[in-house]
């Protein structure tokens, strides 16, 4: 271990801590102790501290004790006639520093301070812009501050699936803009989540990567935390939660949080610039959770050593990185950063001229910006995948019948179809439905295209960036192809594409479309759970809860929405051992409640044994575990007699007394918790959905974005349910938030779950 950074983190940690001190005593003077303290949008408290040490910080007062025990972990700086190995001083050090960053966080909100502002830029439908990408007047650009729970969750499936095989958290600026941008498309390239803090003499990559008009968001996976290094207890709190919201672990749990990080949390710290005391000392602090740090300046280093994996620090100075230039360097380092933690990537190479990946499925292209769209309002736009005969197809051929959008003016709009054609000895026409649904991901994966919905109502964007690197009809042909190919190739052997643009063959294209879109709607509303003899396992989310599974059946869609009975067939069509299986029901124990010999044997078996049976249609019975990804929450109403349904989205308070972000933590982690569930939404609409217990009917209270974006869906359950006006009767945020207004309108509109059997 070296002394000179044992000595640097050492003498860090006690300035932080010393700014710490100074800092709540101010606060403690002015505010007073009883003070709320809070990150907003959290369920965890301040999570690096809950974790750490147990404390459920709630108050300002009672931040001191934490300060005491970040005072505790400091040690003396190492001495120069007495060499020590020092790792223990200087990890001890680090952890010393996250505490107090977390600290002196928690009192800049007190104080209106965080999220910090970057004056001459402003946040602009979710992505941080600079002024000439903006497109309306706007003072200060709003850093992020913490992740929402809301977000943490809707990123859960891409962590857990691998499509976000990481995050990488970029401390300090980089040599120039351009390496700047070409360090964070590398990263966006391979879908490693990026997190921004730190400056160097005042200059942070956020500045930079502004000043090139790069958007910065939740979307385009880039997080701006802070100008300064303190604000890397945000990416620090994020590991902490995933371990908490994912991994089932409790505030206390030291250790096993960071030993769920190292082995499960694919991150590392990229430190771009000079590295101060304070950079040395939050570098310690990652440490500590097996991220290792690399440094593009010249430091001394930490090297495994067969004691350590993860836990060390790697010198790459920018200027002696073997390349042909500046880029080749910056390629050559992000490289580097990936090898050192052991990030398993997945790269598909897509032959387009704008940049690749699934980091840039969230992005927006506004009007301004945009030279041409299909579909929306103007026009009409849809996409279809069929399987044909092996003859029929000529592998990799793409054609555009029609003309292309040059003709059409800046801004406007025209009509497209996409045709997809797939042949393969192991394709199904079952399959045909799974497959069409990647278009959406795949489309929206090149840099300047926006893709939104699916079938005949998809709405596709190309911005003028991409038009202007030469992005034309036929690149939407080849990103298909690549990725089909890359993505299904076993079950699938060729594939075709046709982009329509001509009137009549247009028209022609879609009536096909719609009638076969029909048929699969019928064909899948006759299948059942009992008409099938095996349901499905998913052990996606085991990479982050080890003793939670998912068990999908016709009528039963996976908890985060994104896996139904047919996805998880053609899963297991590709990949025969990987984390979708079959398993046979096996004997009948309860049919009405949905408890099967063969699912609790399975169940048993990859839940570690703390998991005996489980219930496919009760929540008041062995209900099903989660993850943390899903969608809502079901929970148990005693008082009404009926339960509520919480959208992730939502972030009002509940009759439950508790928000979403508190209640996840009843239903994640792989507990199985009678009365609380996570559920994929689109459950509520299955004749499944808590049978049992009662049904929809049970429903009494549901977050109005449901209501909202589910109005035709939830308008046939409720007719199917003999009661066209249940939803009315159903309460939301809007009409009451506690359970004395939930009672008063239940009975004002009569609801029936006041007059069914008890529930319990």
């Amino acid at each position: 271990m070296s002394r000179y950074i044992a000595t640097r983190a050492i003498r860090g940690a006690n300035l932080i801590v010393n700014e710490a001190e100074a800092l709540l005593n101010k606060a403690l003077t002015e505010k007073g102790p009883e003070t709320p303290v809070a990150f907003p949008n959290t369920a965890y408290y301040l999570p690096t501290i809950l974790g750490m040490t147990g404390r459920e910080i709630g108050r300002l007062g009672e931040l001191t004790s934490v300060l005491q025990h970040a005072q505790d972990l400091l040690h003396p700086l190492p001495t120069t006639q007495c060499w020590t190995p020092y790792l223990g001083e200087t990890l001890d050090s680090g952890m010393a520093t996250l505490l107090a960053a977390e600290i002196i966080e928690a009192v800049r909100f007190i104080y209106g301070e965080e999220p910090g502002s970057i004056p001459g830029f402003h946040m602009a439908g979710g992505s941080f812009t600079s002024p000439e990408f903006a497109g309306e007047a706007g003072a200060n650009g709003r850093l992020n501050g913490p992740i929402d729970d809301v977000q943490l969750r809707a990123w859960g499936i891409q962590l857990v699936d691998g499509r976000m095989p990481g995050f990488a958290a970029i401390v300090g600026c980089a040599k120039s803009n351009e390496v700047a941008v070409k360090i964070v498309r590398e990263l966006q390239k391979r879908n490693i989540l990026i997190f921004l803090c730190g400056n160097v003499n005042g200059r942070s990559v956020i500045h930079q990567l502004m000043e090139e008009g790069v958007e910065m968001g939740y979307d385009t996976y880039i997080v701006p935390f802070g100008l300064d290094t303190l604000s890397a207890i945000y990416p620090i709190g994020f590991a902490t939660r995933s371990a908490l919201t994912f991994g089932g672990m409790k505030g206390g749990q030291a250790k096993d949080i960071l030993l769920y990080n190292r082995q499960r949390v694919f991150a590392f710290v990229l430190a771009l610039g000079e590295v101060d005391d304070l950079k040395y000392a939050a570098a310690a602090g990652a440490i500590n959770y097996g991220f290792p740090v690399i440094a593009d300046t010249r430091i001394p280093q930490i090297l495994p050593t067969g004691v350590t994996t993860y836990e060390h620090v790697i010198s790459m100075p920018f200027n002696e990185i073997e390349g042909k230039d500046d880029l080749e360097r910056a390629e050559k380092l992000v490289q580097k950063c990936i090898e050192t933690r052991g990030v398993k990537i997945k790269l598909t190479e897509v032959p387009i001229p704008v940049p690749y990946g699934s980091a840039f499925e969230g992005e927006v292209v506004r009007k301004k910006d945009m030279r041409v769209e299909f579909g929306g309002k103007y026009s009409r736009a849809f996409e279809y995948l069929r399987m044909v005969d092996m003859d029929q197809v000529e592998d990799g051929k793409v054609e555009v019948i029609g003309p292309g959008y040059d003709d059409v003016p800046a801004e406007g709009a025209m009509d497209l179809g996409i045709i997809v054609e797939v042949a393969g000895r192991k394709m199904q026409q079952d399959f045909e439905p799974v497959l069409e649904r990647q278009i959406h991901y795949f489309v929206n994966g090149a840099s300047g295209i926006q893709h939104i919905g699916q079938r005949d109502i998809a709405w596709i964007r190309i911005s003028k960036a991409a038009a202007d690197k030469g992005f034309s009809l036929r690149h939407f042909g080849d990103i298909l192809h690549a990725r089909f190919m890359a993505d299904f190739g076993a079950i699938v052997d060729k594939v075709q594409v046709k982009i329509i643009t001509k009137p009549a063959l247009h028209a022609e294209w879609l009536a096909k479309a719609r009638a076969a879109y029909d048929h699969r709607n019928r064909r899948l509303a006759d299948m059942t759970d009992e008409a099938v003899d095996e349901f499905y396992t998913c052990t996606l989310c085991q990479s982050f809860a080890p003793t939670h599974l998912c068990l999908v059946s016709p009528q039963r869609l996976g908890l985060c929405g994104a896996y139904n009975y047919l996805d998880c067939a053609a899963s297991y069509s590709i990949n025969p051992t990987g984390p979708n299986q079959p398993v046979r029901k096996g004997s009948v124990i309860d049919k009405e409640r949905g408890i099967y010999t063969g699912l609790n044997e399975i169940a048993r078996a990859k839940s570690q044994g703390k998991v005996e049976e489980v219930a496919m249609y009760s929540i008041m019975t062995s209900p099903m575990t989660a993850c943390g990804c899903f969608e809502c929450i079901v929970m148990l109403i005693p008082e009404a007699n009926g339960v509520m349904v919480v959208s992730r989205e939502d972030t009002s308070m509940t009759p439950a007394g508790m928000t979403f972000s508190t209640l996840a933590g009843m239903a994640g982690g792989g507990l199985q918790t009678p009365g609380v569930m996570g559920v994929g939404k689109y459950y509520l609409t299955s004749p499944k959905f808590i049978p049992a217990d009662g049904g929809f009917k049970r429903v009494v209270w549901m977050s109005s974005v449901l209501k909202q974006t589910m109005a035709d869906e939830l308008a046939e359950v409720t007719a199917r349910e003999g009661d066209p006006d249940l939803i009315s009767k159903i309460a939301d945020e809007t009409i009451c938030t506690d359970t004395d207004g939930l009672l008063a309108h239940l009975e004002a509109t009569g609801h029936p779950a006041l007059m069914m059997e008890p529930m319990f």
